[in-house]
């Protein structure tokens, strides 16, 4: 299978975009299918496929599915993963285009990076939000959301790589703006706490 130009592109970037939301569904999903025979991985992403990578991001995978439904607990996972989601999106988009193409690897690594940031930034901000209402189903409802992109995105990337460029830059100036008016909500709700707490101490 010849993957051109715009397909490898697609790849990069829908693995940059996807492991700021699910880093270890990202890496399971696409060595599984690899392993399987059902895509043919460029670049260096055949490294994927090895049992014991399957096996470590499957565990993790595991692992993640459950503590990214409870409250609070989720918002702490993603904290820690903000040092890893980021550097592992940029890897893995460079990734794609294999250790001969230095410029692409770098811009590819760029991107992903950035793509990367850009999701998590907004996940971190919706699920912090959300850990704001008492009722846990908000929460639960945004993580099976994420569960279900994270394959929708790379499967999109595969089959239709132009629709999936175009969804994924929607889909990052919405994360923008989301990102922009949640943080705002937060800075506002944190700055109310500690009026209240000044208050109540005095």
């Amino acid at each position: 299978m010849n993957l051109d130009l715009t397909q490898l592109v697609a790849i990069a970037a829908a693995l940059g975009w996807a492991s700021g939301l699910r880093l270890y569904a990202v890496v399971f999903i696409t060595g599984m299918a690899g392993w399987l025979g059902w895509v043919d991985l460029p670049g260096d992403l055949h490294l994927l496929a090895n049992p014991i990578v399957l096996g470590a991001s499957g565990l993790m995978l595991f692992i993640e599915f459950f503590v990214d439904k409870i409250p609070g607990l989720d918002s702490v996972w993603d904290a820690i993963h903000t040092f890893v989601r980021i550097p592992a999106g940029a890897a893995l988009a460079g990734a794609v285009f294999g250790g001969d193409q230095a410029s692409w690897v770098t811009a590819a690594a760029l991107m992903g990076g950035t793509l990367a940031a850009t999701s998590h930034a907004a996940k971190l901000t919706t699920r912090a939000s959300a850990n704001t209402s008492p009722e846990p189903f908000s929460n639960i409802a945004l993580s099976l959301l994420g569960d279900g992109a994270v394959p929708f995105i790379l499967w999109l990337s595969w089959a239709h790589p132009v629709v999936s460029l175009v969804v994924l830059a929607v889909v990052v100036v919405v994360s923008l703006v989301v990102v922009w008016v949640l943080w705002r909500f937060i800075a506002r709700l944190m700055r109310r706490m500690r009026g209240g707490y000044v208050a109540a101490i005095e």
